[in-house]
């Protein structure tokens, strides 16, 4: 009998369908760079136009990376205040945490924003709230902050991701899905939010890998609504995700 009402109680607690997207909303910073003049841009302000050769280099993966632009918060007039951020060596982790902690939780705040616009429910219907990150470490963390930003409710259960990489995105989703199908009415705002200031640095010769960076990446925030038994039609369900690491790498993952 009280296995009866175990197996009811948790039918009762669980989501009837499956999961899926209610809402999507993205944000880049003001500041844009465009792809065909970066190579002059990044070897200028890190004074690093002594090193032809490395910039050549650097011009080729620009060019074939077929990126045409990205959005980056670092600005010349930011780079200037903080010179150390330029250089490849130099000391600069406090300079560069103490921009990402204020700026990726509003950046993510942006994203978020858009994304519960589209969903049109009042923000009180936010049950659960996941960040995601590999910029910067804190705590109180990212996740607090946007709920903080947005006003959300004190109580709405929050979970923060650090330092997950590529598959962060694919990883929130996951987590999302779990949730919101075993909690019958939950809606998950997830978020992830990144800004490569902690990244940033002057070319060397010896770190190639470091130049590939910056010819591929930017700054950015994507946000989503994740619920089950949605009200109206909708349905884009999230795919199924996980981290694999590849064999014989310690570095190397694929998702």
């Amino acid at each position: 009998m009280a296995a009866v009402k175990l197996e009811e109680v948790r039918r009762a607690q669980r989501a009837e369908g499956l999961a899926t997207v209610l809402a999507i909303g993205t944000a880049v910073p003001a500041n844009c760079v465009y792809q065909a003049t970066y190579p002059d841009y990044y070897f200028r302000v890190t004074k690093s136009e002594h090193l032809p050769d490395l910039k050549e280099k650097f011009e080729r993966m620009c060019e074939k990376s077929t990126i045409r632009k990205r959005h980056m918060h670092l600005t010349e007039e930011i780079l200037k205040k903080n010179p150390s951020i330029c250089s490849h060596m130099e000391p600069s982790l406090n300079t560069r945490h103490d921009i990402v902690v204020v700026e990726v939780p509003k950046l993510g705040k942006e994203a978020a924003e858009r994304a519960i616009k589209e969903w049109g429910q009042p923000l009180s219907r936010i049950t659960h709230v996941i960040f995601c990150t590999t910029s910067g470490v804190d705590m109180p963390g990212a996740d607090y902050q946007l709920t903080r930003l947005l006003g959300l409710s004190p109580t709405v259960k929050r979970l923060m991701m650090y330092q997950q990489g590529g598959f962060g995105g694919a990883t929130v989703l996951r987590m999302a899905k779990d949730i919101a199908e075993n909690n019958r009415g939950a809606r998950v705002l997830v978020v992830c939010s990144e800004i490569t200031t902690m990244a940033f640095r002057g070319p060397s010769k010896s770190h190639l890998d470091s130049l590939v960076g910056h010819a591929l990446f930017g700054d950015g925030a994507a946000a989503a609504i994740i619920g089950a038994d949605p009200e109206g039609a909708s349905a884009v369900p999230p795919c199924s995700a996980w981290p694999k690491t590849l064999p014989k790498t310690t570095a190397a993952h694929a998702c």
